[in-house]
Order: structure tokens, then sequence, then C-alpha cells
């Protein structure tokens, strides 16, 4: 279901959607709009039981990327607005940048980001609010980049306390971290509970091992 569309987003507007479980999209990165969405089934990835596919937790302890946090999170924002063959076209306009770019800049939103010899080859961003990261949009440009950029997430948020990652849609490519749907009633019950608690997304020390990593994703609570 969707509201009324607007052509710019304020931050305080942003936020307050957000405690309501709706987020911004546009219907193509040329359009001056956005619609307020709340989907009938959320993609949410529970903090206490996420999953490393054994495949990804190799490639992981090779530490092919350089992690950096919040060090190009412009970047990060335009390259995940970015058309590419497999998506010739994406929900992230300027009204999305703009606003997430001042989130940003208000310390709300994160960017988590891989680097190899000096170059943006992958990441991703999001909003803290309470105990929940509200994911929003990653991007590869090197195989394996945005995965390795969701591990690191989790193992910051989990360090962090937080509860959940909410993904916005149920998406089977990340059900393998252990991605779960659920109705919007249920997801409403977790997100007050998350609103009311603290985490901390600096917790965690800008690098992290891989060991770490694997050791932080892994740890029941």
């Amino acid at each position: 279901m969707a509201r009324d569309s607007a052509n710019s987003i304020s931050t305080e507007d942003l936020l307050k959607a957000y405690t309501l479980g709706y987020f911004p999209m546009a219907r193509s990165r040329e359009d001056a709009s956005v619609v307020w969405v709340l989907p009938d089934e959320r993609g949410v990835i529970p903090l206490n039981a996420p999953h490393i596919p054994k495949k990804l937790a190799r490639l992981l302890k090779k530490e092919p990327f350089e992690i950096r946090i919040n060090s190009a999170f412009p970047e990060v924002i335009l390259a995940c607005a970015e058309a590419t063959n497999a998506r010739p076209d994406t929900w992230i306009n300027d009204a999305i940048i703009e606003a997430y770019s001042e989130l940003h800049y208000q310390g709300r939103a994160h960017s988590v980001e891989c680097w190899r010899e000096g170059r943006l080859v992958g990441g991703l961003y999001g909003v803290v609010l309470g105990a929940a990261f509200c994911g929003e949009s990653m991007f590869s440009r090197e195989s394996g980049a945005s995965k390795i950029a969701m591990l690191h997430l989790m193992a910051r948020l989990k360090i962090g306390g937080f509860h959940f990652i909410d993904a916005q849609f149920f998406n089977e490519h990340l059900v393998q971290f252990g991605l779960v749907g659920m109705d919007d009633a249920d997801y409403q019950v977790i997100l007050e509970k998350a609103l009311k608690a603290h985490a901390n997304f600096f917790a965690a020390p800008d690098q992290l091992s891989a060991d770490l990593v694997l050791q932080s994703i892994t740890q029941t609570s």
C-alpha cells in the first residue's frame, strides 16, 4: 500500500515514517516524486539467529577487501542508484539521495564499504532506529563484495546490541543470511520493542577481522 507522493523528503518525516513501518521509494531513478510504502510481508533478518553460507565464510576468511565504515556514504548511495545490466532502473531518485545523505550527516544513516586498491567495489547503507537497522540498498562491482559487506554489518550490529535488520521486502537472495518473512502486524511488534531499546553502531571497532566477524555472527544470544 502507498500514500501520497511528494517531491522532497524532510528527515523529520522520514524518521517518523520509519517508526510507523513506512519507507520511501521512487518509481524510477528519474521520477521526481516518491511513494511511501508499507509492505504486507516484511523481510527481516533477526540477529539472534543469523546465518553465514559456508562458501561465503570461506571467502570472508581470505579477507579479499578492505572494509571501511562511513568513509564514502555519498558514493555508496550513488552506486546503489546506478543502472546495471541486472538492474536497468532503481527506486533511488534525487529526493531519496538528498534525504539519506542528510540523515548520514546527522549520524543516523551509515555505510559499510568494500575497497580494493583504493577503489570502492561494493557496499551497503541503511538507517539506525533504536535497536533496528533499516537496510536500504547494496551494490557490487566485484563478485561477493556486497555479501562481505553484509557479513561485516551483521557482526557490527550484533556487537552493538541490535535486534534485527529490516530488509523491507522478502527477498530470496537474502534468505542465505537468515531472512524471514513476517506480516506487518508482527513487524510492528518487534519494531516497537526495538524503538524502545538502545544499540550502538560504533560499539565495534572500524576494523573487524574475519575471525571476529564469524565469531560475532555465530555466537548465540
